[in-house]
């Protein structure tokens, strides 16, 4: 049997990973991983931390299992934080959480595992992991298709999926609470968090009003017939400007809002709600279109720079003029979506889409899936 060390998060799934593990016959550590403690941003009465810390507490005192609190504070705010800030400041859309499996959970947090003579790291997620005849891991969907969260581990290495056990990931929630209750875990009805601990109950946009300043800028409503999925990855004939349409309100800053966006706009008087359809932050502008059915708020097609391909099966890389089918997918829980994808001269992926996609923004990740494995991944230009 070999010694795992389980990221117990407080949470009833990485409570039953790690009771499962330890009926399995293997040595199980738990471990809390503490990633913000910067009360200057959000009051820490809102970050249930200390709550989810005492409930993992819990969870091992009940298993009998060793318990530590690993402070991680401070390099997830220069990887994750401040990448946060980063990403909206330039216009685009990040997604923390995927950096935060790849940065984190299975960077820092697997070396400090392996530091204690571990032989894995064990978590909570709902996906499943398989190895080619050939010897290579795979990373595959969740048994429960509500809950796959292989879409958040699409940026993994093969060399972190090597030490990287999913004891959860051929069960259904359901399954999974009852396993907790049975085990009188403390865990067993606690309710699945929602976003990012250190944003609590904070609205995103004061939350990054504290590095990012209020600017007043304008917004702009979009005729109906523009031609808005022009790539400048494949040239440009134009670029938008506000003189391609009517100024309709103002607003406090383009980095506070994204692509698909309807609320935070307080513009009134329209048939059709507005959505936000495009941001410039060089000219701080805001631009929204009519209705959720707005032309350019759908894309049929997208890319990923040559720098941000990322391949979690090597062997299936596409090489310059080579062609896959593929299924895609660009935010978590969206269903997969049938593309074609093609390798470029300089190794950058233009991904087409066989209906357009909606709300689709820079700095999101594309997924890449054949059957339920997901094989590749990027941050999108978009």
């Amino acid at each position: 049997m070999a010694r795992v060390v389980v990221g117990l998060s407080g949470g009833v799934d990485s409570s039953v990973a790690a009771a499962l593990l330890q009926q399995q016959g293997h040595e199980v550590i738990g471990l809390f991983m503490r990633n913000w403690n910067d009360a200057s941003v959000t009051l820490e009465a809102e970050c249930p931390w200390v709550e989810d810390s005492n409930d993992a507490l819990l969870v091992a005192e009940k298993l009998g299992i060793p318990f530590q609190v690993l402070d991680l504070s401070t390099p997830y705010k220069e990887r994750i934080v401040d990448y946060m800030f980063a990403e909206y400041q330039a216009g685009r859309t990040p997604n923390p959480d995927i950096l935060c499996n790849r940065e984190i959970k299975f960077d820092l947090f697997l070396k400090a595992a392996l530091s204690l003579g571990a032989d894995f790291v064990a978590t909570g997620h709902y996906v499943q992991k398989g190895v080619t005849p050939g010897g290579l891991y795979t990373l595959l969907a969740g048994e429960d298709s509500s809950k796959d969260q292989s879409y958040f581990l699409c940026q993994l290495t093969q060399e972190q999926l090597a030490k990287a056990l999913f004891p959860i990931g051929h069960l259904k929630k359901t399954e999974v609470r009852k396993r907790a209750s049975s085990l009188g875990l403390a865990t067993a009805d606690k309710k699945d968090s929602q976003g990012l601990c250190f944003i609590g109950k904070v609205k995103l946009p004061d939350f990054l009003q504290q590095q990012l300043e209020p600017k007043k800028g304008d917004i702009v409503e979009l005729p109906s017939d523009l031609p808005l999925w022009s790539h400048p990855l494949f040239g440009k004939s134009w670029a938008l400007s506000p003189s391609m349409g009517k100024v309709v309100g103002t607003h406090s800053g383009a980095h506070y809002f994204t692509i698909g966006q309807r609320k935070g706009l307080w513009v009134g008087g329209k048939p059709n709600p507005l959505f936000v359809v495009a941001t410039d932050t060089h000219t701080n502008t805001v631009y929204v279109g009519q209705s959720k059915d707005f032309p350019g708020l759908y894309r049929p097609f997208v890319a990923i720079a040559a720098e941000d391909v990322h391949w979690i099966r090597p062997d299936l890389a596409l090489h310059p003029g080579e062609r896959m089918e593929a299924m895609a997918r660009i935010r978590y829980r969206q269903p997969l979506q049938k593309a074609s994808v093609c390798c470029l001269e300089d190794g950058s992926l233009r991904v087409d889409f066989s209906h357009p996609q909606k709300a689709v923004a820079a700095g999101q990740f594309l997924a890449l899936y054949l059957d339920n494995e997901c094989v590749a991944s990027g941050a999108m230009l978009a």
